[in-house]
């Protein structure tokens, strides 16, 4: 049986352990919590962002076993034995990797309020096409909305952090 087929009764707390940018963690927490507010609330984590609660902003992007989900569509207690990835996770010995140095170099962002899930994003389509084409880093970050940018200057630091093989 699955984490996402058990039965959760919408007033009661369950154990949940899963593993959160290679650190194992358990905690006890509400059933109807969504992996978002268990990320930035129990684990205090700040990269995901919450945005419109609802699955259309891409803000709360995360690796979820290696695909990307929005955490504000997902309740926590099905994550149960999951491998979690947060933007916190894309850093290499504290230092920037390929595809952030590739965001700061190209001016990809400007307010960064929806940069971790751009990233998380690009980091899940480089993993899959390591050599996208516009068009191609386009449709990769469908779902993620900027509202600063016209998305030019992402797409330029995606390809980028490709040429350098940044899918890290």
């Amino acid at each position: 049986m699955e984490a996402s087929d058990v039965e959760i009764e919408k007033d009661t707390t369950h154990e949940v352990t899963l593993t959160v940018n290679g650190e194992v963690v358990s905690r006890e927490i509400p059933a109807r919590r969504l992996l978002i507010h268990f990320l930035r609330e129990d684990l205090r984590l700040r990269g995901p962002k919450v945005g419109c609660d609802t699955g259309h902003c891409g803000a709360c992007t995360v690796s979820r076993n290696g695909e990307t989900v929005k955490s504000c569509m997902v309740l926590a207690v099905q994550t149960r034995g999951d491998e979690i990835e947060t933007v916190e996770s894309l850093t290499e010995d504290g230092e920037l990797n390929t595809l952030q140095q590739a965001f700061r170099e190209h001016h990809a962002l400007q307010c960064g309020y929806c940069t971790p899930g751009m990233l998380m994003s690009s980091r899940n389509l480089l993993q899959h096409n390591p050599q996208p084409t516009a068009e191609e880093v386009r449709a990769g970050l469908h779902g993620n909305v900027c509202r600063c940018t016209g998305y030019v200057n992402i797409v330029e630091a995606v390809q980028a952090a490709a040429q350098e093989g940044g899918s890290r």
